[in-house]
């Protein structure tokens, strides 16, 4: 193998590219309010926690169950359905848009991850994909869902996996990366 050594990373040359957080003032804004109320260990209301979410251009259904240590990175790039769950701890870093659907679970210490760095470019610019979660998914405890996933209707990342590509419909997912492991069967 020939290494190339006349090209290094040099993240003094890093840039976002074409990416912006947001208006100043609602970075400003934002940022100690995410720190203060959502990851934080006081269970604020669950309701008081989706006004402040719509408030920063979210938009959030009704029944949404936020719980406590959760980081939201921009709420402008946020779309939650009804009847969500988001666990203890989750994270979602979404420096590009986030679809969650209706009657979806994202449990605890779970990643949803829009952004990367191109490792094949010496600034190590962003690379940035969104992420789309549809009705009735459960992404798994620990599990981590990279850029430019889709989360098919149903889907579940079991715990501690990481979902590298779209999972079908239906379908159960486990592993790192995660791989198809059987079909989801919902009885009542």
């Amino acid at each position: 193998m020939e290494l190339t050594k006349s090209i290094h990373t040099d993240l003094s040359r890093f840039n976002t590219g074409s990416y912006k957080a947001g208006s100043n003032w609602s970075v400003l804004l934002w940022y100690p309010l995410n720190y203060f109320i959502f990851n934080s260990s006081i269970p604020w209301p669950y309701s008081f926690k989706s006004m402040l979410l719509r408030l920063f251009g979210a938009s959030i259904g009704k029944g949404l169950i936020i719980k406590t240590n959760v980081r939201i990175k921009n709420p402008w790039r946020l779309t939650i359905g009804d009847n969500c769950w988001i666990g203890e701890s989750a994270w979602i870093d979404n420096l590009d848009e986030v679809k969650i659907g209706s009657n979806v679970c994202i449990s605890q210490g779970a990643m949803l991850l829009t952004g990367n760095h191109d490792y094949t470019q010496s600034d190590f610019a962003y690379r940035l994909g969104k992420i789309i979660i549809e009705d009735g998914v459960w992404i798994g405890a620990q599990s981590v869902v990279c850029p430019g996933v889709t989360c098919q209707s149903h889907a579940v990342l079991t715990v501690n996996s990481v979902a590298t590509k779209n999972l079908d419909a239906w379908s159960i997912y486990s592993g790192n990366p995660a791989l198809y492991i059987r079909q989801r069967k919902i009885s009542n």
